[in-house]
């Protein structure tokens, strides 16, 4: 049963770690978020609060002017003054205070509690205009006027037990201003009923109502002494203190003012009765005295409106303290809890935004450094090491450089350890490769070493034979020493590719130029069906004597697959040609059964790209030596399918470096007495690219590519070592043989007529193509 791949199987590594992170960063971004919604609550509750606030201290201004107008209203009203203007001007001040009211109450948050409270303030201003109209008439007489205030008067009032947001009682500070908010209320009450008392004609009274008024003049007057008990219980030692002080501010104004009084009576000749004091005055009037005895102690209506001003005014003064100091708290608090929702908010934000970015340069450093291993990795394994083999493959034995760039990461992490092991991997196969090198370096001098030994034997041989073919007159014994002869080049052949392996220069050297013509013929002798070989169309070129001997190796290689491979009894063509680039083709022609597509691409690869030398190379002989050759010389060599329906044509591209000039000068072009046939002719003037990689190197620059007639069957075939066909290694059955390239096989046996034997010793002398002469030595 197959195992299940894990969901983050496939995941980069930042992704990995950003996972793992956001746990952390989303419980952190929770918790951050409660602490900012607790301070955005905290702010929102401060910012009503102030706004409460504002509201009491517009209420309670709205509430003082209500009543003082009523208090101010009483004397020009029972005059009959009823546009005088102290009523107007008081009257102005309320309807202004009436307009800031409902601003507050615009700005004021949306609480039951508080809309509940601004609603009997409302019902109490839809009856002011009707008091206004009907205080002290028929209508509204006596107290009724003065009590008819307390509708818009008390709702208002009652909107301090709003305050005290961010104290430490709330209860106890609405409480402590309600109190001294009814003491005010009961002080004007008392100024206006007292100045009612003292103004109004008594005897035009109804019957009943003075006592009406005395008793409710009384009943305010202690009134106003539980409202400062109240006061007292609910304040703090501070607020008394604060009472106290402005009450005896408010007497030394009092005295002060009688002193005045006193001296301006005196200075105008008139008697001066100095009032006593407010307590004493509201219990003379509460006793019921007439207004003249009144007056007598001190008591009019100025003098009682004047010291009860004071009053007034000193519990209206800490109203509008306490008002202000509820204002300002609720405004601390508020601006607390900006200040703390601001602070959390940004250090909620910050630690996300540093966890975020911390995570992101932890995934992104590890992510850098993984991409930077594996970069190095690759490069390692596609490029540097295969650079570091094919070096160590081409040094010297003794002396390979197996030095190691180690990878650019000097971490002391997981990853470095990584790179310190890629790295001891690394050194590891370069020293396999440097032990291979050097293994392949001893192979090669065993090689050379063998071959240096067989070649002198075959030399040997190779000059007996020739002695006894010369002395030779019996034409069988002559066919057979011919056979001897041509088994024996072979041998030789073989020993040379024994050295090409070993990348060692022949034996045989020659040290002048030689006719290509005969370099050709010089390639067929070594091959045992030589008489198959027809020559047509050889310029006259000669080729330098340094590359003879291995373009003859090279040709009679290609000659000896193109004849083992093709039928005994069909023509091997040899033809060349000059082209307008001073290079030289050669071709080379069978009618064997051909190759495939897929195999010439892959034997022209391995022309252009020898591989190592390893089991391969010994399978395939022929092909390596003849790569190893032509790259030798910058000879291009390739197959394409020939221009009939089977056979194939060997390419051999000859550049000016290995032909001969005569003093510096390009050769005449001047072929020999055959002309090169029609289609080597129109493919050397023809300009078309579409031939595939030539190898030994490029063409001359601006030349036409002389391969371009033949179809290219070399692209996009992979690489030796990668993945493709099967290397052909011989016959695969009918109608299709593989292998070309491969060293020669053991050739089958002459195909002759009967009576062959018989053949003179002038036809067998006719029939034998001369070998090339071994040159040694500097002067030959």
């Amino acid at each position: 049963m197959p195992k299940s791949r894990s969901l983050t199987g496939n995941w980069p590594v930042a992704r990995r770690l950003q996972a793992i992170l956001l746990i952390p960063v989303l419980v952190a971004l929770g918790l951050g978020g409660v602490r900012v919604k607790n301070s955005a609550d905290t702010l929102g509750k401060a910012e009503d609060a102030v706004r409460v606030a504002e509201l009491v201290r517009a209420a309670n201004a709205y509430a003082s002017d209500a009543i003082d107008e009523r208090d101010v209203s009483v004397i020009p009203l029972l005059k009959g003054e009823r546009n005088a203007p102290a009523v107007l001007a008081a009257r102005r001040a309320t309807d202004a205070d009436a307009e800031a009211f409902d601003r507050a109450v615009a700005r004021a948050p949306r609480t039951a509690g508080l809309a509940r409270r601004i609603a009997l303030v409302r019902a109490g201003e839809r009856r002011l205009p009707t008091v206004r109209a009907d205080a002290f008439t028929g209508r509204l007489t006596g107290v009724r006027t003065e009590e008819s205030y307390h509708a818009v008067q008390h709702p208002l009032m009652e909107l301090s037990n709003e305050l005290g947001f961010g104290s430490s009682n709330q209860a106890s500070f609405g409480r402590t201003l309600y109190a001294i908010s009814l003491t005010q209320a009961a002080e004007s009450l008392i100024r206006s009923i007292g100045t009612h008392l003292l103004v109004e004609d008594r005897t035009a009274l109804a019957e009943g109502e003075l006592p009406v008024q005395l008793g409710s003049f009384s009943s305010y007057a202690y009134l106003e002494q539980v409202a400062l008990q109240e006061y007292a219980g609910a304040g703090t030692a501070r607020d008394m203190t604060r009472l106290r002080a402005a009450l005896a501010d408010a007497e030394r104004k009092g005295a002060q003012r009688t002193a005045k009084a006193a001296r301006e009576a005196k200075a105008a000749g008139l008697a001066f009765v100095a009032p006593p004091k407010l307590s004493v005055m509201i219990s003379e009037i509460a006793g019921g005295k007439p207004v003249e005895q009144l007056a007598a102690e001190g008591i009019t209506p100025e003098s009682f409106f004047a010291a009860s001003t004071l009053a007034f005014d000193t519990y209206r003064g800490i109203e509008v303290r306490l008002t202000d100091t509820a204002l300002a708290d609720a405004r601390t608090v508020a601006a607390d809890a900006r200040q703390d929702a601001i602070v959390t908010g940004s250090l909620a934000l910050g630690a996300v935004l540093a966890s975020v970015l911390l995570a992101a340069w932890v995934a992104r450093s590890m992510s850098r450094g993984m991409r930077r291993l594996s970069a190095s990795a690759i490069e390692i394994a596609e490029q540097r090491l295969p650079a570091v083999i094919t070096r160590l493959s081409r040094a010297v034995p003794g002396r390979p450089d197996t030095r190691v760039t180690p990878i650019p990461i000097t971490t002391t992490d997981e990853i470095g350890e990584v790179a310190r092991a890629f790295d001891h991997v690394h050194r590891e196969a370069v020293r396999l490769a440097t032990e291979q090198a050097l293994l392949r370096g001893n192979i090669n001098t065993v090689f050379t070493n063998l071959s240096g030994r067989n070649q002198s034997l075959v030399e040997r041989q190779l000059a007996l034979l020739t002695e006894l073919e010369g002395n030779e007159t019996d034409p069988e014994q002559l066919a057979n020493l011919f056979r001897l002869d041509h088994l024996a080049t072979r041998v030789r052949r073989n020993g040379e590719n024994l050295l090409v392996l070993g990348g060692e220069r022949p034996t045989r050297r020659w040290d002048r130029p030689l006719p290509l013509v005969d370099v050709i013929r010089a390639a067929a002798s070594e091959v045992e069906q030589y008489e198959r070989i027809e020559l047509s169309g050889v310029p006259e070129a000669e080729i330098h004597g340094r590359a003879v001997t291995d373009l003859v190796h090279l040709l009679a290689e290609l000659l000896e697959n193109a004849t083992a491979f093709s039928s005994p009894r069909s023509p091997v063509r040899v033809t060349a040609s000059r082209l307008p680039d001073a290079q030289t083709l050669v071709e080379i022609h069978d009618q064997g059964i051909g190759l495939m597509p897929e195999d010439f691409a892959r034997i022209n690869h391995k022309l252009v790209n020898p591989p190592t030398v390893d089991v391969g190379v010994y399978q395939h002989m022929g092909l390596f030596v003849v790569g190893r050759l032509a790259d030798r010389h910058g000879v291009r060599v390739q197959l394409r399918p020939a221009a009939a329906e089977t056979g194939t044509t060997s390419l051999v591209m000859l550049p000016g470096t290995v032909l001969w000039r005569d003093g510096g000068r390009p050769e005449a072009d001047s072929p020999a007495s055959v002309a090169p046939p029609a289609p080597v002719r129109a493919r050397a003037r023809s300009g078309a690219d579409g031939g595939a990689p030539l190898a030994g190197g490029a063409a001359a620059a601006g030349a036409a590519d002389p391969f371009d007639g033949h179809e290219a069957w070399g692209d996009g075939i992979p690489a030796p070592g990668s993945t493709g066909p099967s290397e052909p290694t011989g016959r695969t059955g009918p109608g299709r043989r593989t292998g070309r390239a491969a060293g020669p096989p053991e050739p089958p046996a002459p195909s002759t007529s009967p009576g062959s034997s018989a053949h003179s010793h002038h036809s067998h002398r006719a029939r034998r193509v001369p070998r090339l002469t071994r040159r040694t030595g500097e002067d030959g």
